[in-house]
């Protein structure tokens, strides 16, 4: 049976890692020549190519022993996009002011970490899902909480606050996290490139959901 390893794919195996995102749009050309476009998606999925470069071979040996406790597709694990980790730019520091997750009403006490891209009704909003713990920070009404007045489930980034935020009140965070992947092959190939350095074969991996 699948499952979900709250294992990281340590960020040194997927040095040199291309990746991006993916949508699924579906377009229909009318007799007018107008076309109608539609997607069954509400967010984009995230697909990452790893381990196209020569490594040592300890490096690839525990790539593969990765690989085998994941038993190839079957079970998901975290992966750290250096490009897109935290709520904020690539290069600054997670404020508990970054992203709004909620208002309070008075009742309301546990409320999920979410990253949006864009502004506006434009907006796409992504459920973040696997922070980093101990990277998590709660603003309510724009006053910082301390530790003790909120938990964060790791596991799948809800966020219980002590005491309910009252009614209109903002709830924002910031964080670093991670995506929830899996391997897109049963298969993993390693070639001997000298007698301490390997070759594995590019391994995709492909972001699902949580």
């Amino acid at each position: 049976m699948s499952a979900f390893h709250e294992a990281r794919l340590p960020a040194r195996l997927a040095f040199g890692c291309t990746g991006g995102v993916e949508r699924r749009t579906e377009v229909t050309t009318l007799a007018s020549g107008f076309e109608r476009r539609s997607s069954p998606w509400a967010t984009g999925r995230r697909r990452y190519l790893i381990a196209t470069a020569a490594r040592p071979l300890d490096d690839a040996a525990e790539l593969v022993a990765f690989f085998e406790a994941r038993r190839g597709r079957l079970h998901g694990f975290r992966f750290r996009d250096p490009a897109d980790c935290r709520s904020c730019a690539p290069s600054a520091t997670p404020g508990a002011l970054d992203q709004a997750i909620g208002t309070g009403d008075g009742a309301r006490r546990v409320f999920q970490l979410a990253k949006a891209y864009g502004s506006g009704e434009g907006a796409v909003v992504r459920t973040i899902a696997k922070p980093v713990a101990g990277t998590v920070k709660v603003a309510v009404a724009g006053v910082v909480l301390g530790p003790a007045a909120f938990a964060v489930d790791p596991a799948t980034g809800l966020v219980t606050l002590a005491l309910p935020p009252a009614a209109g009140a903002a709830v924002t965070a910031g964080f670093e996290f991670d995506t929830p992947v899996r391997f897109d092959s049963d298969r993993i190939d390693v070639t001997m490139e000298s007698f301490n350095a390997a070759r594995i074969g590019a391994l995709g991996l492909v972001e699902v959901r949580v």
